[in-house]
């Protein structure tokens, strides 16, 4: 087997881990208040599976490009759809199916024109640039959402700042993992603590991203944000690149935008199925009327019980 061929397996088996660790949450997060998830042993099962996806993940990133890796952890959203009819009973949605199927088919363009071409060096100058604008752009996105009104603009802004910090982790581990053939150095230190720093902020922006504002939202923007960042580093400067020159480049945004595309229709077909649930719950409460427009908002903004397209 390849080693292109290994990192997409190692990817897709990944995807399918982190799915779990979304569902599993969820149910967590709909079921035990913020204080006591900490006891419920469902909820470290969670951190067992973000585990097993994150190891499978840096072994992909070993074996293949950012390009590829990064994209193809997008298909958590489209694997977590089936998995949460078949275990937790929460069916999806025709605009939900054609969603997963956007990003499937648009993930799969992305495959075919991906090489695996080996990614340049980043000397010790270049990654110190990299990681003060990685960590400048979090803190700007970070510190607009602490100014901004509206629990659901302020949650897309920090889910931003969290996908920016996950896809760095993975530029980091891309880094020492083309490394590692030559020995780790006491060089490699920094980027080591770098991924440690953006790993933990990651986690501790999604956490707070889902505060007032449901699952969705969040997930989905991180869905989208980290691959990019990283898929953007990739291409400027380890000098990664798809086949057929400016013609791939081409399709490859265009199979880019069809993924992203997909992905926005799943996020509003989760918001919608959570707006109605939350009707339907609200009216079957005897001496409550039918909430109005600005009540159904604030319901799908607080919702804790939406179905998550996961992770990464």
């Amino acid at each position: 087997m390849s080693a292109l061929a290994l990192s997409v397996l190692l990817s897709l088996v990944s995807a399918v881990a982190y799915a779990a660790a979304a569902i599993v949450q969820e149910r967590v997060a709909a079921a035990t208040p913020d204080s006591t998830y900490l006891r419920q042993g469902a909820w470290w099962v969670s951190v067992a599976l973000n585990g097993l996806g994150a190891l499978l993940h840096v072994v992909a990133l070993a074996c293949g490009p950012l390009t590829l890796v990064q994209p193809l952890g997008a298909l958590t959203i489209v694997f977590a759809l089936p998995m949460a009819a078949v275990f937790v009973r929460r069916k999806a949605g025709a605009a939900a199916w054609r969603g997963a199927v956007m990003a499937t088919v648009g993930l799969a363009g992305l495959l075919a024109l991906t090489t695996d071409a080996d990614a340049d060096s980043v000397g010790g100058g270049q990654r110190l640039l990299l990681a003060a604008a990685t960590f400048g752009g979090m803190a700007v996105l970070f510190l607009a959402s602490r100014v901004v009104h509206g629990p659901v603009v302020r949650s897309v802004l920090l889910a931003a700042s969290a996908g920016v910090s996950f896809g760095m982790a993975s530029v980091f581990t891309k880094l020492v993992a083309e490394d590692w053939d030559a020995g780790l150095q006491l060089g490699e230190v920094p980027s080591l603590l770098a991924i440690a720093v953006l790993a933990a902020a990651g986690l501790l922006l999604s956490q707070a991203s889902y505060r007032g504002a449901g699952l969705a939202a969040p997930l989905a923007t991180v869905t989208v944000v980290n691959p990019v960042v990283a898929a953007t580093v990739g291409l400027t400067m380890f000098g990664e690149e798809f086949r057929y020159g400016t013609a791939g480049l081409v399709f490859a945004l265009a199979s880019g935008i069809v993924a992203a595309g997909g992905l926005i229709l799943l996020t509003t077909e989760r918001l919608g199925a959570a707006s109605r649930r939350s009707r339907t719950e609200h009216k079957t409460l005897p001496g409550i009327p039918a909430p109005g427009p600005s009540a159904e908002s604030k319901s799908t903004g607080s919702d804790q019980r939406l179905t998550p397209p996961a992770l990464r």
